[in-house]
């Protein structure tokens, strides 16, 4: 096993921090405090080539293949470069469970039709699994898609989705036939301004706020037969294929902020002087330094052994449950250490140490709760 970076992954991974600081740590504290989604940004991360990432040069991507190593190693980069965790959480969340299941799963009249807008960021796409009965428990979902000449008729609602204020494009799963409880599962492509699909308003949260966030409802909404991706019945596989590469390079974003997190909490209790000594020198600050540096290092071994994996074609459910949980757990608890470290300073939200927390916490939650991770990880070990 060899997951070390090539020269040119380096150099790539140097290149994305050098863009992130210069180009986007603009007005991100007040869009933070506002909930304001920044446009401008987000286009120019696709003309740097980021959203291409996950989209072959056919349609518009950044390389002939999709490289997750790759890809991986520059979201971490994005993470440590960029203080907005809301723009790397929603890069993530549309690249590797909308753009990449479009490029595995789509038809090549999808492929064509939807990943060059989205690689180029004049669309948006969102991931709409959740509803308001069926979060951990997905195959409580209630949203069905029913056959009919020419396509579908979809109903119901989808709730807490990335993006759905603002999406241009919807990959939603639905039950095509319920019966058949996982396998009755299926994907559509649903578009802005199909009849009968509507979107609601942001909603406001505790973390995360510059990424927009909301539900979505169906009443008879018709979806033709092209907007089907993949086959009747390839939804739960779909949406399992693109979890896996979703949580390497969403959760290389947190890694990246950690990074920065600790470089930033050592210059701090350097030079705070405290009894008559920089506070660095008292063993309850010093230590707590010391475990973010170990979270980030076995963080780090897991989360490139997943991207390996991946891109050597493994399944790596039992990796990526391990990596999901404790990444997501180590940002929250680095976090908290950061703010003790900084004391009142890092309390105030002026200082911008809070807001890592608020941000980390919703990493225990998205993409699979961490009590879910556990759940898998102890299944998989036969209990």
């Amino acid at each position: 096993m060899n997951f070390s970076l090539t020269d040119e992954q380096q150099a790539y991974k140097e290149k994305v921090i050098e863009f992130a600081q210069n180009e986007l740590n603009t007005s991100y504290t007040e869009r933070d405090r506002d909930s304001v989604f920044s446009r401008e940004d987000w286009e120019k991360c696709a003309k740097f080539g980021l959203q291409g990432l996950a989209t072959p040069t056919a349609y518009g991507g950044s390389a002939d293949e999709v490289n997750i190593l790759t890809a991986t190693v520059a979201m971490e980069g994005f993470g440590y470069g960029c203080k907005d965790n809301g723009l790397a959480f929603g890069l993530n969340a549309q690249m590797w469970t909308v753009q990449f299941p479009i490029a595995q799963f789509g038809t090549e009249s999808q492929k064509k039709k939807f990943l060059p807008k989205l690689a180029a960021g004049t669309w948006i796409g969102c991931h709409a699994l959740t509803e308001p009965n069926a979060g951990s428990d997905v195959y409580s979902m209630e949203t069905t898609a029913t056959k009919v000449d020419g396509g579908y008729i979809l109903n119901g609602s989808k709730r807490y989705i990335t993006f759905a204020p603002i999406s241009d494009v919807v990959l939603v799963f639905v039950k095509t036939n319920p019966k058949l409880g996982k396998w009755g599962m299926s994907a559509f492509l649903v578009e802005k301004g199909m009849e009968g699909f509507t979107a609601g308003l942001n909603r406001p949260k505790m973390g995360l706020r510059t990424v927009p966030f909301g539900d979505l409802f169906f009443e008879d909404c018709f979806v033709p037969d092209e907007n089907l991706l993949g086959k009747e019945g390839a939804g739960w596989a779909i949406t399992n294929s693109s979890l896996e590469h979703d949580r390497c390079t969403i959760l290389a974003g947190q890694l990246g902020a950690m990074e920065y997190q600790l470089e930033e909490t050592i210059k701090f209790v350097k030079d705070r002087k405290q009894f008559g000594q920089a506070i660095s020198q008292f063993q309850s600050v010093s230590n707590r330094i010391a475990n973010m540096k170990l979270r980030i290092e076995t963080s780090r071994l897991l989360l490139y052994k997943v991207a390996w994996l991946k891109s050597q074609g493994a399944s790596t459910m039992m990796e990526s449950a391990l990596l999901k949980l404790h990444l997501s757990e180590s940002f929250v608890d680095s976090s908290l250490d950061a703010i003790r470290n900084h004391g009142g300073h890092g309390y105030l939200s002026e200082n911008e140490i809070e807001r890592n927390l608020r941000d980390a916490v919703g990493g225990v939650i998205y993409a699979g709760t961490s009590d879910i991770q556990r759940n898998i990880i102890s299944k998989l070990l036969g209990l």
